[in-house]
């Protein structure tokens, strides 16, 4: 059984949580820059990581260590695209 301070309370912290989860300005440029960067040192990672094989994609050699690279530009992209995208839809603040 709750009491109706102990309902009063939770719904205060809910409400609080609600007010900021939302970014704007310059703590999303921040986490565009952050997101950038370590999508960066994973390309690093993976490029000193893998191995050197070669696999046969389409009748020709690639090497192995390229696809997650690939696939990490691919996110990074996506990145780039949603942030240009949301300052358009805010006006380019």
């Amino acid at each position: 059984m709750r009491w109706w301070w102990q309902q009063n309370l939770e719904y205060a912290a809910e409400k609080r949580r609600e007010e900021n989860l939302g970014s704007s300005g310059r703590d999303l440029d921040r986490k565009y820059r952050i997101a950038l960067l370590l999508y960066g040192v994973l390309a690093v990672l993976v490029w000193f990581t893998v191995g050197e094989g070669k696999i046969f994609v389409f009748g020709k050699h690639v090497e192995l260590r390229l696809i997650p690279i690939l696939i990490l530009a691919t996110f990074a992209l996506r990145t780039i695209l949603v942030r240009q995208a949301d300052k358009i839809r805010h006006g380019g603040e």
